[in-house]
């Protein structure tokens, strides 16, 4: 089925309008993108800046973010642990929690290192070591508002990239062309675009030697009796080339190519899957004018017009980390080691590990990540958490339609001021609302309702807040985002 991109506007800054206001909507709709959604506290204060200013205060606060606090383990090889395989298991989950905490709490910078570890793709089940999990992450991190130029380089000397994609094994005696083959087809330059076979080859030669490493999880270096010294041609360019080399060449011969690639996925991550040619050219050329930084490209696609158009806006299927995390974002729970766990394995059994991306293309995404089977258990996991919720923090559940509805009593305020918060654009017909109503005034007599006796200080107001949302999760346009 062909699905059109209908999305207006241009690359210039958006300006709120009659047409466009700055409201709910879009703040929520920035955040989403730009994070995990956000809380009605965040969304009220979002409201009082220009969105441009609020966009370039988040792209500076993602730059100049510290760091995941660094493991004690982060050097560790087999040789430093006392029982390699459960605690192993024990660190790697840990982290996974630890990400997803980060994910929460810094938004934009961790959004964009969940996009990359979706691009430079490695699997923790193929090297099976903590510490070159958290090298791999901390390159994510550090890098995801880069030089995409500097990132390409950095991540394809991490241990995990090495190992996974197999330059460990590629020497002067035995080239492996795996990694040279994907740092164009799948990282800079997309399949059959601007490079043939032979370059391939002779890349993989330039690539050689970064094989040391002899303890299982420890250290991987270069070793030059492993390298290939012979002269190689790549994209026409002749010489005795070298790791460095190959990236100042591909960078240098190929702009265009890598600019519109990369600009491309951008494009269809953060604002939607149809991509926009005349959008995504005006990005490359800013790619290229400023040397392939990244925060320059992602500063003009946020404030746009075009990213800030109707038509963008709930157009993507969450991922399953979006849709949890999302979630809990914008309900305000709080953010405990349960939660995390249950988060983390809900996102697990819908088809998202961390740091075990399907293959080495990366998780499909958008439409891909719905099934029956995953539908049905989002509603099912869902649940748990709202329960949670219930059970565990009843008066932030009351506390939290209060602030949406400004304490109204009147429940078709309620119901409808929660269903916009949750779905990009609201439900598309009254009775949709009215639906949302009713499941929302539960079982207490209609009367209460008539005569305005009953408010949301009822002792039944937290589980009719639960049951709403329960509803809501069920809801198809939830899905989207």
């Amino acid at each position: 089925m062909t699905v059109t991109n209908c999305a207006m506007g241009t690359i210039d800054v958006y300006v709120p309008s009659i047409e466009k206001p700055w409201d709910n909507n879009r703040v929520l709709h920035l955040y989403r993108r730009l994070g995990f959604g956000a809380s009605p506290e965040m969304v009220e204060e979002a409201l009082n800046q220009q969105p441009a200013d609020l966009i370039d205060s988040l792209i500076d606060e993602a730059i100049s973010l510290p760091l995941s606090p660094e493991p004690e383990w982060a050097d560790w090889n087999e040789n430093d642990y006392d029982d390699f395989f459960p605690q192993r298991q024990e660190q790697y989950v840990n982290w996974m929690h630890q990400w997803m905490e980060d994910m929460v709490t810094n938004g934009l910078r961790d959004k964009l290192a969940l996009f990359w570890h979706n691009h430079y793709v490695t699997k923790f089940d193929s090297y099976l070591c903590p510490s070159y999990m958290y090298k791999y992450h901390k390159v994510l991190q550090e890098n995801a508002l880069g030089n995409f130029k500097a990132f390409t380089k950095a991540i394809g000397q991490t241990p995990a990239m090495l190992h996974f994609l197999n330059g460990v094994q590629n020497t002067n005696i035995s080239p492996n062309e795996n990694y040279a083959r994907e740092l164009y087809e799948l990282f800079t330059l997309g399949q059959d675009n601007g490079y043939t076979q032979q370059d391939i080859t002779e890349t993989a030669r330039a690539l050689t030697g970064w094989v040391g490493g002899f303890i299982f999880c420890g250290p991987v270096g270069f070793l030059p009796e492993y390298f290939d010294d012979g002269e190689k041609t790549i994209f026409g360019q002749i010489g005795n080339w070298g790791y460095d080399d190959v990236h100042d060449i591909l960078f240098e011969q190929r702009k265009q190519e890598i600019a519109l690639f990369i600009c491309e996925k951008l494009y269809k991550n953060f604002v939607q899957p149809e991509p926009s040619p005349e959008i995504i050219a005006e990005l490359a050329a800013t790619f290229v004018e400023n040397n392939f930084e990244l925060a320059p490209v992602l500063r003009q696609l946020f404030k746009s017009e075009h990213f800030f158009d109707d038509y963008t806006i709930g157009t993507t299927v969450k991922s399953p980390v979006d849709f949890y995390l999302s979630f809990t974002k914008e309900l305000d729970v709080p953010i405990s080691n349960e939660i995390l766990e249950a988060l983390n394995y809900y996102s697990f059994l819908m088809g998202q590990e961390l740091f075990n991306p399907v293959d080495v293309a990366g998780w499909p995404g958008n439409r891909s990540w719905i099934n029956n089977n995953t539908l049905t258990g989002r509603w099912q996991t869902i649940d748990y958490v709202i329960f949670y919720m219930y059970e565990n923090y009843p008066n932030l559940l009351v506390d939290f339609a209060k602030f949406l509805s400004n304490n109204a009593s009147d429940p078709a305020v309620v119901a409808q001021s929660i269903v916009n918060h949750f779905i990009s654009n609201g439900l598309n017909d009254l009775m949709a609302y009215e639906r949302a109503t009713d499941v929302f005034k539960w079982e207490v007599p209609q009367n209460y309702y008539d005569l305005e006796v009953w408010n949301l200080d009822w002792d039944t107001a937290s589980a009719q807040v639960a049951l709403l949302l329960q509803h809501i999760a069920r809801l198809p346009e939830f899905q989207l985002h």
